[in-house]
């Protein structure tokens, strides 16, 4: 047998279309989640997966939990309450006041802890791992099932713009829509201008209330910069920590990557703590009334 027969024989063949068929397949992180099946025009990604873990963690565990609350705490009664103590004096380091705390902790907490929860989840082996093949564009791309919700910018965009809603709904039904829409749209500022000109004698007014009516508009554009800076933060550090385990785990998958999975667990609970102190800080800022510095000066 020549040496050309000998490289056309069956085995060989099949060795070398196997080794192809492993060249071909490609798996690189990608910033957008990656679809896994549809529900009609719903798609399903693997965050989104994940995101619905998480949710279905935190209530499968708040349901355990208060069914065992009793007068006198006992077990896992007393973390608990100290855990919300806690949350709640943190809490009134940002707010000041006990009754907002009160109000507030618990549209926050739930947040930091389904962000905390969802950080984590992508730490857990197999999530990013195992999933499946499929052909995209004639090339052989893999897939993973699960990925850490986190880690897409479509879900800490969505966590964002809700964060933002949220305060504002709480600012309408504290200090009112007139009052609240003064916040960004100051007509109060332009009004007054004849009554601090013509009655308290302050001609600067008609220089400082001009001025004061287009901070407001500024406020307005900073409204859509929170919703960037909440998004990309989070979404920004643990995307970066997923690519950096990647990179870790093709260099050496056994021993190389735990410190960095430590490290990335450290994160996570200051990420989540970072959103979820912000959006506490921005609810406080809207509940509070526009102008009340001013006006209890100007009553001194």
């Amino acid at each position: 047998m020549t040496t050309e027969q000998q490289l056309n024989t069956p085995a060989t063949e099949a060795k070398t279309e196997t080794a192809q068929t492993n060249q071909e397949i490609k798996h690189e992180t990608t910033i957008f989640a990656e679809p896994i099946f549809h529900l009609g025009q719903f798609t399903v990604t693997n965050s989104l997966i994940n995101s619905w873990a998480a949710a279905l963690i935190l209530v499968i565990a708040a349901a355990a939990m208060t069914k065992r609350i009793t007068g006198i705490p006992r077990g896992i009664q007393n973390y608990l309450e100290i855990f919300f103590e806690g949350a709640l004096n943190l809490a009134d380091s940002v707010t000041g006041s006990r009754e907002k705390s009160m109000k507030f902790l618990p549209l926050v907490l739930p947040l930091f802890l389904f962000i905390l929860l969802n950080n984590w989840l992508g730490l857990l082996p197999g999530v990013g791992s195992i999933g499946f093949v499929e052909s995209l564009h004639g090339e052989k791309v893999f897939v993973p099932l699960f990925r850490g919700a986190t880690a897409d910018l479509n879900t800490t965009l969505a966590l964002a713009i809700m964060a933002v809603i949220l305060t504002h709904i709480a600012g309408v039904m504290t200090t009112g829509a007139w009052g609240h829409l003064n916040r960004f749209i100051n007509i109060n500022a332009l009004l007054v201008i004849p009554k601090k000109i013509f009655k308290n004698r302050e001609y600067t007014a008609i220089l400082v209330q001009p001025i004061n009516f287009f901070v407001g508009l500024i406020e307005l554009v900073g409204e859509l910069a929170k919703m960037a800076s909440l998004s990309f933060r989070l979404f920004g550090n643990i995307f970066a920590g997923e690519v950096l385990l990647g990179a870790m785990a093709a260099i050496f998958a056994y021993i190389l990557p735990l410190p960095f999975i430590f490290l990335e667990i450290i994160v996570g609970i200051i990420q989540a703590m970072i959103f979820s102190t912000l959006t506490l800080v921005f609810l406080t800022i809207m509940t509070t009334a526009h102008g009340e510095g001013e006006e209890h000066q100007e009553a001194h």
